[in-house]
């Protein structure tokens, strides 16, 4: 309850205003100890979250020590790793909130009782004191006799003196009072706002971290089903083996289970035999010895490095040892020493000395063999897109991709409200943003912003690409151009966030700070970027190929000149080697076997290829008015990221058709001018991958004519349809068949297959969601990636 004092009432010195101070100074003195409690109860509530948080880091360390002792265990790795990731993110959260709470809480309410306390009593003190005094002068003028004149006048001026004194002293209490009165409420409920809104961000930064996992652990979720019947199967085949191998006699042939032969990977013979040491002691020492690979060997530990017993079998010989005490001994005898060894039976012994027999015939009968196969494997390999193993990784993750997106200038703090070190990314815009920022950006919408983790996520080089070719200084160049102008003030880091919220809704949604350019102006910018275009198109590199393609690192050379569609269709075995396996195993009743048999005969084309008709060289011309619209269009064939964002901000549709221009559109006109990163721009744009010109082509048809395999593997990534036709009744891959582009072939016809799989799979898991973790997918989008990947090396 809120108690204020009469200023008139004080000066009265009246019983109510007695009894008033009273009940001040009670509600005070109460108040003092209740912010005392709170002080200490939240110097409590911070030291347990602090031990709290160094529990929670221990548990944190435990579970990546845990992913790295399962670094074999791909999908335990890189979930445990993901999930400790953001356990320490939310220990992060947990650290701001108390450090939120100290500020607000502690060092606020402590500081009003420390100031604005001792400044109420030490009035009160000065009141009471000044209060005394004047009782003692009212009492001794009482007191004054009449015939004592001096005496009177002395009580008199004194009681003067005191009252003037009072009347000062109780005026400054009474106003230490109110004041204290007022300003209790808003110190009070100011440090508790602050908490509490500090504990919004806490929960609102937790709910964005858990929606970018949930994807997640939803489909662990469905895997975590299949692991558990796989787990119950495999405990029930182990159990009947073991049964079965228990309940097996193996008193006849014993001797087997002491050594073993694995023909598949090249091991003639295994086992442990007691070798007689070199030294003056002749010791006997148990080992394991191999003979494998033309040669003999042995280690003590599995982890140890093999010591060579023998280095050619063929320069040695084998017999029995009988005149030694020991029993089953045999000695391996070459022309720079003798091993002498020890079998645990007489079985063995022979098995042992067959198995060094048959090793040396088989090193001399397979001598010129051997260097045969090394030399197809190795060249077999080069010509690979797997080359032998798994290709290449190319997406970046994590640090990599974080150290890469901050070195473009400005990305250093967040866009919006200028946080150092952002961890958040929007896709579409090209910027970094901090974690608030990240979620004001998330409830826009994906239409206005598409957020990203930059150490949580996986980046394709594309994407990443384009992040390094934008940035937070350009787009804030062009979102911001009349901010000075208009007077609004950019956030900073710890504004509240309602603010920041407002300012980046009138920067994006509404584009209140986005200079409109004038007619003419914008006349300028798409003459412009109509001759950049020209300039861009006269490099041969972007004309449209009028012979067949060079031919890629990835697929062993073949003349262009008598090359046949059929040599196209063999370049899947090329290029995805491992995915032609898997969907040649899998019937389909429209696989492209029964659409285009084997024994069908090659078709001769010409030398030289005439140049595909449907590409026609740009001219520009003028329009009937210019637009944001235009401005994207031209942008986007001269490949200016920085103004294809100007001219979205602008208000251009990403959909524009120039019905001028046989109705082209933007993405079709970055397939021309032959930059893959300015697809990937529009495409995170909304822009339609499957939106035709006058002659029914779309995109792919045109990547395809031009001959650009990296456009094309990033259109069927992002659902093209590569069975439309256009006009004259032609599908992209008619087209790349007629231009003899075997890579391009090889990419359609493998989406086909790929397609096909997916309906033949059954790709569809317990829980109902798509399998993308199946072999073919994983194996299709690796392909994909890959050439993708190499088209942007080759920009580079």
């Amino acid at each position: 309850m809120k108690i204020t004092v009469d200023f008139e009432e004080c000066l009265k010195d009246s019983p109510r205003f007695r009894a008033t101070i009273e009940e001040v100074e009670g509600d005070v003195c109460e108040l003092e100890s209740k912010l005392d409690k709170l002080v200490k109860l939240c110097i409590g509530m911070i030291d347990a979250g602090k031990a709290y948080n160094a529990a929670n880091k221990q548990f944190v360390s435990g579970i990546r020590e845990l992913a790295q002792q399962s670094a074999k265990d791909e999908v335990i790795e890189s979930s445990l790793t993901k999930f400790a990731e953001s356990l320490q993110e939310m220990i992060n959260y947990h650290t701001i909130l108390f450090d939120q709470a100290q500020r607000s809480i502690k060092m606020q309410l402590q500081t009003f009782v420390k100031d604005d306390l001792r400044k109420f009593k030490e009035a009160k003190k000065q009141f009471d004191k000044v209060s005394e005094e004047k009782e003692t002068a009212l009492s001794k003028n009482a007191a004054a006799p009449r015939n004592k004149q001096h005496e009177v006048e002395e009580a008199t001026n004194i009681l003067t003196a005191t009252r003037k004194c009072f009347r000062h002293i109780v005026l400054d209490y009474v106003l230490q009072i109110n004041v204290l009165q007022s300003k209790r409420r808003s110190e009070i409920l100011k440090s508790m706002l602050s908490f509490m809104y500090a504990h919004l961000t806490f929960f609102h930064q937790g709910y964005d971290l858990f929606s970018e996992l949930q994807p997640l652990m939803k489909q662990l979720g469905g895997q975590l089903d299949q692991l558990v019947v796989d787990a119950a199967k495999e405990k029930r085949d182990m159990e009947q083996k073991h049964s079965t191998i228990q309940q097996k006699d193996f008193s006849n042939d014993d001797t087997k289970l002491e050594y073993n032969v694995d023909t598949d990977n090249g091991i003639a013979m295994e086992g442990y035999l007691f070798k007689r040491a070199s030294n003056a002691f002749k010791t006997w020492n148990r080992r394991w010895f191999t003979i494998q690979n033309n040669q003999l060997v042995y280690q003590k530990k599995f982890k140890d490095n093999p010591t060579v017993v023998v280095e050619d079998l063929r320069l040695c010989t084998v017999k029995h040892c009988e005149d030694i005490e020991r029993r089953f001994c045999f000695e391996v005898v070459s022309p720079t020493k003798s091993c002498m060894m020890q079998a645990d039976s007489e079985k063995l012994r022979q098995a042992w000395i067959k198995a060094v027999q048959n090793s040396i015939a088989t090193a001399f009968r397979d001598k010129g063999d051997d260097s045969e196969k090394l030399d197809r494997k190795s060249s077999t390999s080069t010509g690979s897109l797997d080359s032998g193993g798994e290709p290449k990784e190319r997406s970046l993750k994590g640090e990599s991709a974080l150290q890469k997106v901050l070195a473009i200038p400005g990305n250093a703090c967040c866009c919006d409200c200028g946080q150092p070190e952002p961890r958040w990314a929007s896709i579409n815009l090209g910027i970094t943003l901090c974690i608030q920022c990240s979620g004001i950006h998330r409830s826009l919408g994906v239409h206005f912003s598409k957020v990203r983790s930059l150490t949580l996520d996986t980046w394709e080089p594309e994407l990443l690409k384009l992040m390094c070719e934008l940035g937070n200084k350009v787009i804030n160049q062009i979102y911001e151009a009349r901010r000075e102008e208009l007077g609004a003030r950019k956030p900073q880091p710890g504004d509240p966030r309602h603010e920041v919220e407002a300012y980046i809704k009138a920067k994006y949604v509404d584009r209140r700070f986005v200079r409109r350019p004038s007619d003419e102006e914008l006349r300028s910018k798409v003459v412009s970027l109509s001759k950049q275009e020209k300039r861009l198109s006269g490099n041969s590199e972007h004309m449209p190929p009028k012979a067949p393609p060079p031919t890629p690192k990835l697929r062993p050379g073949s003349n262009a000149s008598g090359q046949s569609v059929k040599s196209a269709d063999s370049g899947i075995q090329n290029s995805a080697d491992g995915s032609r396996e898997m969907l040649a195993t899998t019937p389909s009743n429209n696989s492209l076997a029964d659409a285009e048999p084997a024994e069908t005969p090659p078709m001769p084309m010409p030398a030289t290829l005439p140049p595909p008709s449907p590409c026609k060289e740009m001219v520009f011309y003028e329009p009937k008015e210019y637009s944001p619209g235009l401005q994207l269009y031209w942008a986007s064939c001269a490949r200016s990221l920085p103004d294809m964002a100007e001219a979205l901000a602008h208000g251009a549709e990403v959909n524009w058709v120039n019905t001028e221009e046989e109705k082209r559109t933007p993405l079709i006109m970055a397939v021309q001018g032959g930059s893959l990163v300015t697809c990937e721009f529009l495409l995170q744009n909304a822009a339609n991958v499957n939106q035709q010109d006058a002659q029914g082509r779309g995109p792919l048809h045109h990547a395809t004519m031009l001959g650009h395999t990296g456009q094309v593997c990033l259109f069927l990534k992002r659902g093209a349809n590569q069975n439309a036709t256009d006009i004259e009744e032609k599908t992209p891959l008619s087209i790349a068949v007629e231009a003899a582009n075997a890579d391009i072939v090889t990419l359609l016809r493998l989406a086909k297959m790929n397609e096909e799989m997916r309906e033949a799979e059954g790709p569809y898991s317990q829980s109902g969601q798509y399998n993308s973790n199946s072999p073919t997918e994983m194996q299709y989008r690796k392909c994909m990636q890959e050439f993708i990947s190499l088209q942007l090396d080759e920009s580079e």
